[in-house]
C-alpha cells in the first residue's frame, strides 16, 4: 500500500483525481484533493475534495444526496495523480448526467471495443428510432408476447446444448439468449444498473451469511 506521504501534491497541495464507477469502470469525474480532503475520503468511505474555484472542502453529495462510497483508491506510477473507484448513488454531474464526461469531440468508427453496454444502447435505439429490416426492430414491433416467446425459446436451447455437454455451441445459444433478454430489458424499461444494484444487494447479502455461519 502505498502511503500518503508518497504521494506528489502540486505546487498548490492539490493532487488529480479521477472517479470511476466500480461496476461498470466509467469516468465519472475528475477533481482535485489535498492531505485534508484525501485524509477525510479514507476515514469517511466518502469522496472529499478541494473546490478550487471557492476554496473549500467539499464532500461529494452534501447538497444533492449523491454520495460517493470508495471502493479504492490507486496512485499512478509517478504517485503524482489518483484513480478512485465508487459505487454512487446517483450521477456525478449537477446537470444530472451520469458523468461529468457526456459530450464527445472525436469517435472511432472503426476502433470501438464491444460491449455489453454498447450493444444495450443500440438495442435502446432501435426501438426509439425503428430501422427497416432490423430484426431487434421487428421484435419490439411485435411486442411483449413476441420478445418472451423467443425469451422462452433460448432457454430452452440453453438447456439442450448444455446438457449435451457441448461447450461451443451453449456459449452460442447463451449468447442468444443474452441478446432477447436485453431487448426484454429496454421493452419494460429495465436498466443494466437495475440489475447491478440488484445482484450487488444479493452479494451483500450473501457475504453476511456467509460471515454468519462462519461465527457460528
Amino acid at each position: 500500500m502505498v502511503n500518503i506521504d508518497e504521494l506528489k501534491f502540486d505546487d498548490k497541495g492539490l493532487i488529480p483525481a479521477v472517479v470511476v464507477d466500480a461496476a461498470t469502470k466509467r469516468v465519472l469525474m475528475l477533481a482535485y484533493m489535498n492531505r485534508e480532503s484525501l485524509r477525510i475520503s479514507m476515514e469517511k468511505e466518502l469522496t472529499c475534495f478541494w473546490s478550487r474555484s471557492r476554496q473549500e472542502l467539499w464532500l461529494k453529495g452534501d447538497t444533492s444526496g449523491n454520495y460517493q462510497h470508495i471502493v479504492s483508491i490507486t496512485a499512478d506510477c509517478d504517485r503524482d495523480s489518483l484513480v478512485i473507484e465508487v459505487v454512487p448513488d446517483g450521477p456525478a454531474c449537477h446537470l444530472g448526467t451520469v458523468s461529468w464526461f457526456e459530450y464527445p469531440v472525436y469517435k472511432s468508427e472503426d476502433r470501438e471495443p464491444f460491449s455489453l453496454d454498447g450493444l444495450m444502447r443500440l438495442i435502446e435505439g432501435r426501438k426509439t428510432e425503428k430501422k427497416e429490416g432490423s430484426y431487434t426492430t421487428y421484435l419490439f414491433e411485435k411486442g411483449i408476447d413476441k420478445i418472451l416467446k423467443k425469451v422462452g425459446e433460448e432457454s430452452t436451447e440453453v438447456i439442450i446444448a448444455g446438457k449435451a455437454g457441448d461447450k461451443k455451441e451453449t456459449v452460442y445459444e447463451i449468447s442468444d439468449l443474452v441478446y432477447h433478454v436485453m431487448v426484454l430489458m429496454v421493452q419494460m424499461g429495465i436498466s443494466p444498473d437495475d440489475i447491478r444494484k440488484e445482484l450487488a444487494s444479493r452479494h451483500v447479502i450473501d457475504h453476511k451469511v456467509k460471515q454468519e455461519k462462519m461465527t457460528k
